[in-house]
């Protein structure tokens, strides 16, 4: 199954820098190990906004949460999924 997830990110204004670091690095690490697993398909950064559309496959809904609850980010992230479909038009 494919989603497409768009993730906007809020950082509580005072978060101490040194914590915003160091969550933004284990994001980084998390997420390309989930690109290396292949569930995490596409990653795009949205121009002038801290957020991202990203391409996941995964085998049910339940697998797209537990993977981005494991999301260092999760807090602080609005996160809207849209489940895709194939369009009739597609060529391979």
């Amino acid at each position: 199954m494919l989603f497409l997830a768009h993730m906007e990110v809020t950082v509580p204004a005072g978060l101490d820098p040194a914590v915003v670091a160091d969550l933004l690095a284990r994001e980084k690490a998390r997420a390309v190990e989930l690109q290396r697993e292949g569930c995490w398909r596409e990653l795009w950064r949205v121009a002038g906004r801290f957020a991202n559309v990203s391409v996941f496959e995964v085998g049910s809904v339940d697998r797209l949460h537990e993977i981005l609850a494991s999301l260092p980010m999760f807090p602080y992230l609005d996160i809207t999924v849209t489940a895709l479909a194939t369009h009739p038009s597609k060529v391979d």
